[in-house]
């Protein structure tokens, strides 16, 4: 694979040996729902299954250590965001990705920084890796991939999957009367315009 400067086999020793078992699952089921999705959806099934194993890379690193590499090397990370320690883990495997195991493609690396939050206008590469995240086979619920995927294959299927993920976290975040990121609010309001007016 051309990609990264690590082989497919050097990449899956250090997840396995940094990544807790659980994790390192997920990263699989996550690299296989996006290549499912990048066939489906006319995306490149290599990039999306390497972006996929890759993009929890750094989900296992300390707290301290994520802010350290935030705060050494990266300049896109607002309070809000670095304030939530579930989406530290986001900027740090970007800057992973990019370092350890040298890939360099800039829609790859653009897919792992916003797999949790999301950004305003994402690419539809964007869009299968966030939702491949939310809705792989191997640790994520079934009732909660329905929820996801009912709409999926039907006409403008990844917004409206996109939408649902949105709706979900909001309802969540509500439930435990926890603060929603004004970015969230956002991107779920142009999800909802979109789908309403297509």
């Amino acid at each position: 694979m051309g990609y990264m400067k690590l082989s497919l086999e050097e990449a899956d020793k250090w997840l396995r040996e940094n990544l807790s078992e659980k994790r390192y699952q997920h990263s699989l089921g996550t690299a296989e729902c996006a290549k499912e999705l990048a066939k489906h959806f006319g995306q490149n099934e290599e990039k999306a299954y390497i972006a996929g194993l890759l993009h929890d890379c750094a989900k296992c690193f300390s707290d301290e250590k994520l802010l350290e590499i935030i705060d050494k090397y990266l300049d896109d990370v607002d309070s809000d965001e670095r304030s939530n320690r579930k989406t530290l883990h986001a900027p740090g495997s970007y800057y992973t990705a990019k370092t350890v195991f040298g890939l360099e493609d800039t829609e790859m690396l653009s897919a792992i920084r916003w797999h949790t939050l999301g950004k305003m206008n994402m690419t539809d590469f964007e869009k299968i890796i966030f939702l491949a995240d939310k809705i792989e086979l191997r640790t994520r619920s079934e009732e909660y991939r329905t929820i996801i995927t009912k709409d999926l294959y039907s006409k403008n299927g990844l917004n409206k999957a996109i939408l649902e993920c949105y709706k979900e976290t909001i309802k969540s975040l509500v439930d435990r009367n926890l603060k929603i990121c004004p970015l969230t609010v956002e991107i779920y309001n142009k999800f909802e315009t979109q789908i309403n007016v297509n």
